[in-house]
């Protein structure tokens, strides 16, 4: 197994604070958007909280998610990725709630949706705790759950575009008792491989469960071509990180991302930046 300290690489932002307040995320004013308008992303409040926006490419969390995204966009449109092993598919996870993953995974997406050739779909797969709502101020009626249960349902009726062209998401929607059954049926395959084949510029970015506290994230990690752990600095221990690994298997794992770290570049293995991150 890969050394912790090899597969590192951090992500934050340049204040190492945040400046949100509880206001920011009241379920009452967000947007209820659905497949038929255009999400209109908060940039100014992701700014306040340090996310990647278009205004700043050349911030410190810019340049760390370079270096995160490419070798998992290497991966994703290698040769052999045509042959149906679903490396466009990426699960964003992390080993218990708490770490940063769902801020990791819309930093992710966006940064992709930034590329001149690339495309990306942003999946709400947490869909016991759905977080993309509460970071991006909107609510949805309909997501993937309410897609698996409905057979006849087109899957444009569930994904929303944003003013950021080339990001769509798919939120969670509904909640219901059986959602590991869900995402483990054969319409789960179906699917996903439509997602993964249907664009041939697109990467999808999973924002999952935690491995070490639902039985979906295990589903999830089976179906998926690449895994990204996110750590939390200071919080996640060796013992906790090599037991998701174990449960994800470490072939599928394509690196790990610290956040929340206070550690600056300096020829350490962990890159440089603040990460802040307070939310799941």
């Amino acid at each position: 197994m890969r050394t912790i300290e090899k597969a590192v690489t951090n992500l934050g932002n340049e204040s190492g604070t945040s400046s949100n307040s509880n206001n920011t995320f009241d379920p009452v004013l967000r947007k209820e958007i659905d497949s038929s308008t255009i999400l209109q992303l908060p940039w100014d409040m992701m700014n306040e909280k340090g996310m990647l926006t278009p205004k700043n490419g050349r911030s410190e969390i810019a340049e760390e998610l370079r270096a995160i995204k490419r070798p998992i966009l290497r991966k994703a449109f290698a040769s052999e990725a045509k042959h149906g092993n679903h490396n466009n598919l990426v699960m964003i996870t992390s080993s218990v709630p708490g770490e940063g993953k769902s801020f990791s995974a819309i930093n992710l997406a966006i940064s992709i949706a930034m590329e001149l050739d690339r495309t990306a779909l942003l999946v709400d797969a947490d869909v016991a705790k759905p977080s993309l709502g509460k970071y991006l101020d909107f609510r949805a009626e309909k997501g993937l759950v309410d897609f698996l249960l409905d057979t006849k349902m087109p899957l444009s009726n569930v994904l929303i575009k944003t003013d950021l062209p080339k990001l769509s998401i798919l939120p969670a929607g509904r909640q219901h008792h059986y959602s590991t059954e869900l995402l483990a049926s054969e319409g789960m395959n179906v699917l996903l491989d439509e997602l993964s084949t249907r664009y041939y510029d697109r990467v999808v970015i999973f924002d999952s469960p935690p491995i070490l506290v639902t039985s979906e994230a295990h589903v999830l990690a089976s179906q998926m071509g690449q895994v990204v752990m996110v750590v939390e600095a200071g919080k996640t221990s060796q013992a906790m990180l090599k037991e998701s690994i174990s449960i994800i298997g470490n072939s599928n794992i394509s690196g790990l991302v610290l956040n929340k770290s206070r550690i600056k570049s300096g020829g350490s293995n962990y890159g440089y930046g603040y990460g802040y991150d307070q939310q799941g």
